[in-house]
């Protein structure tokens, strides 16, 4: 097995010379901080990269095992979620959740992808009846999301392929049992980004920011 320091060298040479995120860091000052051991801030760098920059999920996944050695468990599952991404594509979306006094949650929900709610996105059974899609919830910039609180989240669909039809400005609502627990509006869709994917999702690539 190969080690975390070499995994992140592997991961830098999949970059191209050029690219730089909006910060300024450049594949240079990487490869200046591998020179000084400084391994820690090489993923943060690498993961800053490539969150603006296109990159493949092998890329992904180079990152995410590093992270797993260095015992980086925040920073291992958002490289799997990202690598994930690259493969099926982007789903972000503005998420209300309902207070507990109307029905929603009575506890907070971790936000790092273990929650696996059910999402009416307009999806109907054969009888004619509503059909629920299974999505994982990564919440962005927050630990987790409460009952009555407001974040963007990153949506990861069981079945990419249900969801071609989602669009940003669409409205889905969050179910766990028949309930709604929250509601949420699409902010972005991107389609696959790795090769060989993106005629089998089909998604359209928009973006709207929500507030």
């Amino acid at each position: 097995m190969n080690d975390a320091f070499t995994l992140l060298r592997r991961a830098t040479d999949l970059l191209n010379e050029d690219v730089r995120a909006q910060s300024g860091v450049t594949v240079d000052d990487v490869r200046d901080c591998q020179r000084h051991h400084e391994w820690e801030l090489v993923l943060d760098l690498l993961m800053e990269i490539a969150d603006e920059q296109p990159v493949s999920s092998r890329f992904w996944s180079l990152l995410e095992d590093a992270a797993r050695q260095m015992m980086l468990e925040h920073s291992a599952d958002w490289c799997g979620w990202r690598a994930s991404e690259t493969q099926h594509g982007i789903f972000r979306a503005r998420l209300s959740m309902l207070g507990t006094e109307e029905g929603g949650r009575r506890t907070a929900f971790s936000g790092q992808g273990q929650l696996r709610p059910l999402w009416d996105i307009g999806n109907r059974a054969p009888d004619g009846g509503q059909s629920t899609n299974i999505a994982r919830v990564w919440v962005e910039g927050a630990p987790g999301l409460a009952p009555g609180e407001s974040a963007t989240v990153r949506l990861a669909p069981l079945s990419p392929e249900q969801w071609r039809h989602v669009r940003p400005g669409d409205v889905i609502t969050m179910h766990e049992g028949r309930p709604v627990v929250g509601t949420a509006v699409i902010i972005e869709v991107s389609p696959p980004s790795a090769p060989g994917c993106e005629a089998d999702v089909g998604v359209l690539r928009g973006r709207s920011r929500g507030g």
